[in-house]
């Protein structure tokens, strides 16, 4: 079908369709409404995020609903309470010019006593979170006996988040008669038996091959050791300067760590997770809509139910377990005909991973190299270049300020004025990146932290030292230093390099090994520079700590070594990795013995 026009609707549905923006129907739209006007049969609809699935059920319960009866008619289940308040959002505006036609949002987080009088006025369409709608179930505050249609949206996620017993306690509720609606993402082996419990001899619809990535969404992924995961993200940001993005998190935790981080380094972002009251949730997703925030770090659960078409990149700062939530993440950009990036940043054992969700959803990941200092410097240098040639100028506000401007800087010729204009902004990348090591690994070539490498392994690396060794480059003389900075200072190897140029007021300092404690830090650096790098900063103050600099004349004594689980049991023949040695163990035993006797 071309138009709304053609499916059925009332005028007034059709009117606040296209006051709204949209035309054509989605092809689940095209395929849902006609079945759901004219049959009573329940349907298995299987769509990927951001293709239009309220629509798909919404449009049909707006038309089908009787305004003269207040009683709840449809009941549509949902697993967020963003999601929630989203979909009441759009059936209002879906039904504003049908008059007694009542939409409640029912959900846990805000007053359940305002959600119970919103309940006693007209409540033909209730849209719930699972647990919320049971609690008011229990209560006799939620009745459910006149409920003819139920709609379950975002099913799958439903059964991911735990909520199998309440949507069980729940539907038992609802009258044997009524039209099951479930929606979909996934076909896994709990919604074939949600199918099989729930539903009647259920229609299937797909709307496009059933779970596949958005084609206008390119896939890459960043290989690096998993302690550079952080580094990455950043350097993401600062290659990409008008990024507005998602950042996927595995845990809550994870998530507020990374985001803190983020904005203590200050990115524009913020954090999404389930911690937050709905105000707060409501405030950051508000600041997010109108792009005050460029990129928000969220968890998936918390995720759930954003409405944002304009995204252009995701980013996955670990890959999910469940590779189908992959491509639930990755739709969330590309969407409305626009093209978006979906990233996954990776560490050399989950290379495997990749060719999985390849093999699986029949898409593509290329693989890219990690942005080095050049790269970013050069494409916030060209930013810079372009946010200055495009400003507005306010010529009546700024003229009576330009005479004493010109004064100030008439003794710079035209090169040095752009030059001072560029580095005003372009100096801290230029200090943050100047010693920005590559990060990128390849599979199996570089061991991550408790990984063996083989004999050969060892051998080549060998053979690399000594080639570096007796390349006859000489370096500056270091001197190893001490600072009270450590990680709880959120102090990072490139946060210290900026700190030692922007103290010294130079890019040209030769830095060497830093080691980067809990509460304190080493590093080395060239012996030139020592003196007035102690003597600038010593004493200061950085980000509320007095800072302590001074020469360090021995390396700092490592913390002891944990005892590992088979430390005891190697004395008695077992190898620290925990395989058996009999004829160790043998030895040992005959030694009991023979001090017995």
């Amino acid at each position: 079908m071309n138009t709304f026009a053609e499916l059925g609707l009332y005028d007034e549905i059709l009117q606040a369709i296209q006051e709204l923006g949209f035309e054509t129907p989605t092809p689940i739209q095209a395929k849902t409404i006609p079945h759901l006007l004219s049959s009573t049969q329940d349907l298995v609809a299987f769509a990927q995020t951001g293709t239009g699935k309220t629509g798909a059920f919404g449009l049909p319960a707006i038309h089908l609903t009787k305004a003269e009866d207040k009683r709840t008619q449809t009941l549509i289940l949902c697993p967020t309470r963003e999601l929630c308040i989203q979909i009441t959002k759009d059936l209002k505006n879906f039904s504003k010019h049908l008059t007694g036609i009542g939409v409640v949002a029912v959900y846990g987080g805000a007053s359940s006593d305002t959600q119970i009088r919103e309940l006693r006025k007209a409540s033909q369409i209730v849209v719930a979170t699972p647990g919320r709608a049971k609690d008011l179930i229990r209560r006799k505050r939620l009745l459910l006996n006149n409920v003819e249609r139920v709609v379950l949206d975002e099913a799958d996620e439903m059964l991911n988040m735990g909520f199998k017993e309440d949507l069980d306690a729940i539907l038992a509720e609802t009258l044997p008669t009524k039209q099951t609606l479930l929606f979909s993402a996934t076909m896994s082996k709990e919604i074939l038996r949600m199918t099989k419990t729930y539903m009647r001899d259920p229609l299937e619809i797909a709307a496009a091959r059933m779970n596949t990535g958005a084609e206008n969404v390119k896939h890459i992924y960043y290989m690096v050791q998993a302690k550079n995961r952080y580094e990455v993200l950043k350097r993401i940001a600062d290659s990409n300067p008008n990024i507005y993005g998602l950042v996927f998190c595995r845990t809550r935790q994870e998530t507020k760590d990374t985001a803190h981080k983020f904005m203590h380094d200050g990115y524009n972002a913020d954090a999404l997770h389930g911690e937050l009251s709905q105000a707060q949730r409501d405030e950051v997703m508000g600041r997010f809509r109108s792009r005050k925030l460029q990129i928000l770090v969220a968890t998936d659960v918390a995720a759930r139910g954003l409405d944002i078409n304009d995204l252009t990149h995701v980013v996955n700062y670990n890959l999910p377990d469940d590779s189908e939530v992959y491509i639930h993440r990755s739709g969330r950009t590309g969407r409305a005909g626009k093209s978006g990036t979906s990233i996954a940043i990776i560490h050399t054992r989950e290379h495997g991973k990749i060719r999985s969700i390849e093999n699986k959803f029949k898409i593509k990941f290329t693989k890219e190299l990690v942005p080095t200092g050049k790269d970013i410097c050069t494409k916030q240098l060209y930013s810079l270049i372009d946010k200055i040639e495009k400003i507005k100028v306010d010529n009546k506000q700024i003229e009576p300020f330009m005479p004493a401007i010109y004064e100030k800087l008439e003794w710079l010729s035209r090169e040095e004025l752009i030059k001072h204009f560029v580095s005003a902004e372009f100096n801290r990348f230029l200090a943050y990146y100047k010693h920005a090591q590559d990060i990128n690994v390849n599979a199996g070539d570089k061991p991550e932290r408790g990984e063996r490498p083989g004999r050969r392994d060892r051998s080549k690396r060998g053979d690399r030292q000594n080639t570096r060794s007796n390349q006859g480059r000489r370096r500056p003389i270091h001197t190893r230093l001490f600072i009270n900075l450590g990680m709880k200072n959120d102090l990072t190897p490139t946060r210290l390099i900026g700190l030692i140029n922007k103290t010294l007021n130079s890019n040209e300092a030769d830095v060497g090994a830093i080691e980067i404690m809990k509460k304190f830090s080493f590093f080395d650096i060239e012996q030139g520079v020592v003196d007035q790098l102690v003597d600038k900063l010593h004493g200061s103050e950085h980000e509320g700590v007095q800072v302590q600099l001074e020469v360090s004349t021995d390396k700092p004594t490592p913390l002891p070594r944990k005892k590992d689980k088979f430390s005891k049991k190697k004395e008695y023949g077992m190898s620290q990795g925990g395989r058996r040695n009999s004829r160790g163990k043998k030895k040992a035993v005959s030694a009991r013995r023979s001090r017995k006797k």
